[in-house]
């Protein structure tokens, strides 16, 4: 499954230090992964970034340079965004289950990363669909952003290694792609009739269903259906 790879973004929001997008670009380089973009960069020094992207200086010349969060995410069916902050009603993912989703999904699917002094804004938070924690400890808890690819990149290619060919069909448990969609079109609905706060907690029941692939996509295309009356 390491074809699979070739299907994974990482999305760096806000980079300001070029040595961490140098040494992003050599992490990625490292785990087979060729795509990523940065989100309104801070820094566009890559001189300095190739200084420390060892055998990867041509990552450098090929980021995506988005100017939103949302255009770097386009095309994805599943997006997992980094954090050391705890949010109520979402789960911390730990890096080797948010890879493991990863490379369930169908399509396209990305790893997002916020810059090195805040992390991602709220917004953001809200626009990926899952959100994944390296565990720290107490006294330490966050970790440098170089290093927080490079831990994401390494279990991403191992989950792709390790993954075996499966058959899918409409019986098929939904993949973490379908559940997204899911959780997005639910979104839209709450946010439709004015309850937004609902949208987690119906979610996590649709979640414990344990939905088929059939039964997830008419879920979706429901909620959407319903959203144009």
């Amino acid at each position: 499954m390491e074809d699979r790879l070739g299907a994974v973004r990482f999305v760096l929001c806000r980079p300001r230090n070029p040595q961490n997008v140098g040494a992003a670009a050599r992490a990625l380089r490292c785990a087979g992964i060729s795509r990523w973009a940065i989100v309104d960069p801070r820094t566009l020094d890559f001189e300095a970034a190739r200084r420390v992207a060892v055998h990867a200086e041509e990552m450098l010349d090929k980021p995506r340079i988005a100017p939103t969060l949302r255009e770097a995410l386009e095309g994805c069916s599943l997006s997992v965004g980094t954090t050391a902050r705890a949010r109520p009603e979402r789960p911390l993912l730990t890096p080797r289950e948010a890879a493991s989703r990863l490379v369930a999904a169908r399509g396209e699917v990305a790893v997002v990363f916020g810059d090195e002094r805040s992390g991602l804004t709220a917004p953001e938070v809200e626009a990926v669909d899952l959100l994944s924690s390296i565990p720290s400890a107490p006294e330490q808890p966050s970790w440098n952003l170089a290093q927080a690819i490079a831990i994401y990149a390494y279990e991403v290619r191992a989950a792709a290694l390790s993954a075996p060919a499966r058959a899918r069909s409409p019986r098929s448990p939904a993949d973490p792609g379908a559940l997204a969609a899911l959780d997005r079109a639910l979104a839209e609905a709450a946010g439709r009739a004015d309850k937004p706060g609902v949208r987690r907690r119906l979610f996590k029941t649709l979640d414990r269903a344990e939905l088929s692939e059939r039964e997830a996509t008419l879920w979706t295309a429901f909620l959407r259906q319903i959203g144009k009356f």
